[in-house]
């Protein structure tokens, strides 16, 4: 079995959740993809993806393969008990279940992975949280379709591009501004005239808010970190990374 790079989260899940991210590094893909490229929509060469897709759930000893979302920095959250697992799913950027053995997934190569699971073990989600994403509400939208109290779900952030490597526009911080103007502690402004967007921050203030509290991971910076990290806004035509979870 060939070995598969990964972090494992350091969170109190419950007995029966799993989770993983993945990084660049182990796979078959060549550069720019070099070399576990999970995405199959960047240009990669199909059989490649396949190969590292493969690896991933042997390594994993996943029992179907991830459901792969088509991903439009929205709020939209699919939950994989109510839709056809084995069709195709609409465009979302959230997904849920309380099911054993489908696995939630998140791809991505800057913007940030969210990983929920309910503390009974009951139910286990994941969000794409990029910037638009998160002022769009998808980590409300995803802890609603969680259908647990909550006070009673973890959360895990996920490796994303850092606050010194995330230059926005003051679109970007009045964004998030409208909903909660506690968030300028997000935003540091640079000689530029712009903004520093700590999008770590940024979404513990929206867990916080929901009332979850037992909130784990960040600090990564995947634009900083060549050796571990795709960066799309760094390198742009990039791989991309995979934030899953499942119930066993």
């Amino acid at each position: 079995m060939k070995e598969v790079d990964l972090i494992l989260p350091d969170w109190p899940a419950p007995a029966g959740v799993r989770a993983a991210f993945t990084l660049r590094t182990g796979g078959v893909s060549q550069p720019p993809f070099d070399s576990c490229n999970i995405g199959a929509h960047v240009g990669d060469e199909l059989a490649a993806v396949e190969e590292n897709r493969r690896r991933l759930r042997e390594y994993l000893e996943l029992s179907a393969e991830p459901e792969w979302l088509t991903q439009v920095h929205g709020s939209r959250v699919v939950d994989l008990d109510a839709e056809d697992a084995g069709g195709v799913l609409a465009p979302a950027d959230g997904v849920v279940t309380h099911a054993h053995g489908r696995v939630c997934a998140i791809q991505v190569a800057d913007c940030m992975p969210v990983l929920l699971a309910a503390a009974d073990g009951s139910a286990v989600g994941a969000a794409h949280g990029g910037w638009r994403g998160l002022a769009a509400g998808v980590l409300e939208a995803t802890v609603r379709a969680m259908e647990a109290p909550p006070a009673k779900l973890h959360a895990w952030l996920g490796p994303a591009i850092g606050q010194a490597h995330f230059e926005v526009g003051e679109e970007v911080r009045a964004a998030f501004l409208l909903a909660d103007t506690g968030a300028t502690v997000a935003f540091a402004p640079n000689e530029r005239g712009r903004w520093q967007c700590d999008l770590y921050a940024l979404a513990r203030r929206r867990l916080a808010a929901l009332g979850v509290t037992s909130v784990h991971g960040g600090g990564w910076c995947t634009c900083g970190d060549r050796d571990r990290f795709f960066s799309y806004r760094r390198d742009g035509r990039c791989g991309r990374m995979a934030a899953l979870i499942w119930i066993q």
